[in-house]
């Protein structure tokens, strides 16, 4: 894969799948360099094989695609190049879909209610004068902001304190009535003035001081659950409850469980027989801040409050929602297993059922009323498709990659599993270019740290490859998916077992694999990977040349200056002067001499520009051969979500570094 082919991947959102089980829909989405953003539609996909997929609308960004409980109503979320995402409903039959929603800052997530005629949704709600609620006042000329809280901002939104997320109820218009049309002409003038509504009436259902998250129905729908933050003391810990309010609105009362812990809540779901809440939630210690690899684990508690149970075990499984019912007690989740996302269904006894498991990230599932599941997932030879399963088999039903795969090479990685110097296992894969080598080597490093590479499509990969690199990435510790223990053995020690880990199933690599030049290395990664680059350059001289992407490079200044700096640092390092610089790349950086192209975003809340922009002067400073390279207007995701235009260039930029630093057969300089 090259740079120039980004728009090739198509990325497929969780299905929805009809409550009759005659098929699914999806959000297919993909960068357009034309228009310089993310463009895609629904696509409706029949469960039964001898039928095609097709595409159903034709919006410039269409995604979340849900059935209304009774399958007469899809709606979804629209985006117009230069708009915030509204709510849209269609008949599911087909027709013109009609806008419910006239949300200033856009509609996020949400959730239809049991009676098939309201959804529940997300949204911010801006405070007046600010986000262009005033015509013609613009950022710059908004009032000051006064803050006297830990957590005011968050990448890729920036100031929240000032536009809460809150949850709101619509009532959805009868499809098929007649369209209210306003007067005009001689009937404007001879009828009273009258207001026409374009839009239903949207109800504000929350109004604390926090965000709201993750709306679900009782199951009789007179309630809405939600995860929040609204005890006391709720800026001074990580910890968030399930709550519950009227659908018709009043006081949120908080549904606890009577064996409380310090959590943070992340998922909930009503069981559709009403017994049952379901919901995923993570241990915080003594303190409400200790998230350090912290396993998701799925607890079921009595809709009303009582005693949870833990019905997932907190140590070896690490599970997420979106919770989807699969029965009258039971849900499917994801669990993220050995570098990939297996989907398990598990009932309010305690029963697991592993469904799809192997060499596979499932994105999402769903369950129609006749028992059939749809899902959506990626492997290594897709960058995502849908499916069905039928009796534990899966049953491609698309193949939304086929021009990828038709216009470039896919390698396949390469499964490997090394063993550090104390004989803990490193697991991760190896992914060769064309030809019989030697060919140079990128070291990749993956960012979280409690996070995971895995074995499907990983773009990053497929175009260094296809430049003529050798690719080995693992999963050190730190990362998901490998038990709870292996995720924590780095707090307050970053920088030790993790560099360890990493060098060990390089050096592994380097030994097994005869295409590999052990002699042309280089190292890179992005965030912690960031981190963990920057790190091993001032220990390790080996590498022909680096990338630091997006670091986490001086936990000092990182503290006031990141949104999760407050506490991430010192829960990751420990909060010590003496702690931060034995852990620090910064206070190491003299001893680099790798040449290092550093890249930042100017947007990054995450991992704040100053950590790349100091970093890079000190390597100035001291005569290494650095370049700062810096994306306007992008934020910690540009990767991931950058503009196409952006992530583009950054692979370009990338390129033609390594062909400076580390040139390959496929990737060098002209003469």
């Amino acid at each position: 894969m090259k740079p120039e082919q980004l728009h090739l991947l198509n990325s497929v959102s969780a299905p929805a799948i009809h409550p009759d089980g005659s098929k699914a829909v999806v959000s297919v989405t993909r960068p357009d360099f034309g228009a310089d953003s993310y463009v895609g539609q629904l696509w409706s996909v029949p469960l039964d094989t001898t039928k095609y997929p097709r595409r159903i609308t034709r919006g410039f960004r269409d995604s979340s695609p849900a059935f209304s409980p009774d399958g007469l109503v899809l709606a979804f979320l629209r985006n117009d190049p230069d708009g915030k995402p509204q709510l849209f409903v269609v008949e599911a039959a087909g027709g013109e879909p009609q806008r419910i929603t006239d949300q200033h800052a856009g509609v996020g997530g949400f959730v239809w209610a049991p009676d098939s005629h309201r959804i529940a949704f997300e949204a911010r709600v801006p405070e007046q004068g600010r986000y262009g609620t005033v015509d013609d006042v613009s950022a710059a000329a908004e009032d000051a902001r006064l803050l006297s809280t830990n957590q005011y901002r968050m990448n890729g939104i920036g100031y929240t304190s000032d536009q809460r997320q809150q949850l709101f109820v619509v009532e959805v218009p009868e499809l098929g009535g007649e369209p209210v049309v306003a007067p005009r002409g001689r009937a404007a003038h001879e009828q009273p003035a009258r207001a026409v509504p374009e839009f239903p009436a949207a109800k504000q259902l929350t109004f604390g001081d926090s965000d709201h998250e993750s709306p679900c129905f009782s199951a009789d729908g007179a309630h809405l659950y939600f995860v929040s933050a609204l005890h006391e003391g709720h800026d001074d810990d990580l910890v968030t409850s399930v709550y519950r309010v009227g659908a018709d609105g009043g006081q949120p009362t908080v549904v606890e469980p009577s064996n409380k812990k310090l959590q943070t809540v992340t998922a909930a779901r009503v069981s559709t027989d009403g017994h049952w809440l379901f919901y995923v939630a993570q241990d915080l210690g003594g303190t409400g801040k200790d998230f350090v690899a912290r396993n998701g684990v799925l607890y079921v508690m009595p809709v009303a409050g009582g005693e949870a149970v833990a019905l997932t075990d907190m140590e070896h499984l690490d599970v997420s929602g979106p919770l989807e019912p699969s029965g009258p007690a039971s849900v499917l989740v994801l669990n993220t297993a050995l570098g990939s996302v297996e989907l398990l269904e598990i009932t309010a006894e305690g029963g697991i059922t592993p469904l799809v498991h192997g060499a596979r990230v499932v994105i999402g599932a769903t369950v129609a009323a006749n028992g059939e599941i749809a899902m959506s997932f990626s492997d290594a030879s897709t960058v995502g498709d849908v499916a069905s399963l039928e009796r534990g088999e899966i049953r491609l039903l698309t193949d939304f990659s086929a021009a990828l795969r038709n216009n470039s090479r896919v390698v396949e990685p390469l499964d490997f599993e090394a063993e550090s110097t104390d004989g803990h296992p490193v697991h991760g894969w190896v992914v060769l270019p064309d030809g019989p080598g030697p060919h140079p080597v990128l070291l990749n490093i993956h960012g979280g740290p409690f996070a995971q590479y895995t074995g499907a499509f990983f773009d990053e990969a497929q175009v260094y490859a296809a430049a003529g690199y050798a690719v080995v990435m693992c999963n050190p510790r730190g990362s998901s998916g490998y038990g709870q223990a292996h995720g924590r053995a780095i707090k307050e020690r970053m920088g030790t077992l993790d560099m360890q880990d990493v060098i060990a199933f390089l050096d592994s690599a380097l030994s097994t694999f005869d295409a590999l030049d052990e002699d042309h290395v280089g190292i890179m990664g992005g965030s912690y990977g960031g981190y963990l680059t920057a790190w091993t350059i001032a220990h390790d001289h080996r590498f022909k040349g680096a990338v630091v992407e997006r670091g986490f490079l001086d936990p000092v200044s990182f503290a006031g200056s990141a949104d999760i700096g407050w506490f991430f640092g010192t829960e990751y390092t420990g909060g010590t002067t003496e702690q931060m610089a034995a852990q620090s790349p910064m206070a190491v950086v003299a001893s680099v001499d790798t040449p290092t192209l550093v890249i930042h975003s100017e947007n990054d809340l995450r991992c704040p520009i100053e950590q790349g922009q100091r970093y890079y002067a000190h390597l100035k400073a001291q005569g290494v051969e650095t370049s700062l390279l810096i994306f306007p207007g992008e934020d910690h995701e540009l990767s991931r979500s950058g503009t196409p235009h952006h992530r583009r260039q950054r692979f370009e930029h990338i390129l033609r570094w390594w062909a400076n630093c580390l040139p390959s057969e496929v990737n060098r300089l002209e003469d």
